[in-house]
């Protein structure tokens, strides 16, 4: 399933959103312009690799935390998360505002990487993606849209339908399908899990899903303190 677009309006210009997806192309752009060896360094440099966080633990593996959220490993890994994030984050940050949503996005992707290192930590491999927090985003649409319309494409053989589904029928069923995958993934040895971060999908949904609930409830209480002052 490919989501094209939802129902759901937003009442604000997403302007950190457009930014984040900007910085990513920009990035991206930059890692195609190092040739392949040059990618393959950059990517162990700036990828946040669970065996090293957890034998160096320092500064700069905190650091690539956030860095890898910025990088990814081809076109499609782009255009999917960039993708996503254009069509969920609008509202996600219309209902925390700018700030708000800027430090929800770096809280779910860091809980995503950190979820990664936890469930893999003898893995060298480089995880890299905007997937962790993109997920958090997710996971912050489901609790607070549930009901929102989502036109979704589905491939059947040779014919693409177009079927339109509740958020919460679609982000559910994407969240299940990660969990399964990640439970099924416990089992191999590391460096056999496969291509996609499955863990930091589970843990930036789940941190998304809770995050949102506490800051839409903060955000509420300030407002209505300053309601309460104006009168």
């Amino acid at each position: 399933m490919f989501p094209l677009r939802d129902s759901q309006p937003s009442g604000t210009l997403p302007a950190v959103t457009y930014l984040i997806i900007l910085i990513n192309v920009i990035v991206f752009l930059f890692e195609v312009s190092l040739g392949d060896h040059g990618l393959e360094v950059f990517l162990k440099n700036f990828g946040l690799v669970p065996l090293l966080f957890v034998q160096q633990f320092g500064f700069y593996e905190i650091f690539t935390l956030f860095s890898c959220m910025f990088l990814h490993g081809g076109w499609m890994h782009l255009v999917s998360n960039m993708w996503a994030l254009f069509i969920f984050g609008d509202n996600i940050e219309d209902k925390l505002g700018h700030f708000g949503f800027l430090f929800f996005y770096f809280a779910c992707g860091v809980t995503a990487g950190l979820t990664q290192v936890f469930m893999s930590q003898a893995s060298a491999v480089p995880t890299v993606g905007a997937s962790g927090a993109i997920a958090g985003v997710l996971g912050g649409y489901i609790i607070c849209y549930p009901s929102a319309r989502v036109l979704t494409a589905i491939p059947i053989f040779f014919i693409i339908r177009l079927i339109e589904v509740p958020a919460s029928v679609y982000l559910g069923f994407w969240f299940i399908s990660q969990a399964f995958t990640g439970i099924a993934s416990i089992a191999k040895e590391p460096g056999e899990e496969g291509g996609i971060a499955w863990w930091a999908h589970i843990g930036g949904f789940i941190a998304g899903a809770v995050l949102i609930k506490t800051m839409s409830f903060s955000r509420q209480s300030r407002s209505n303190d300053f309601d309460y002052i104006d009168n």
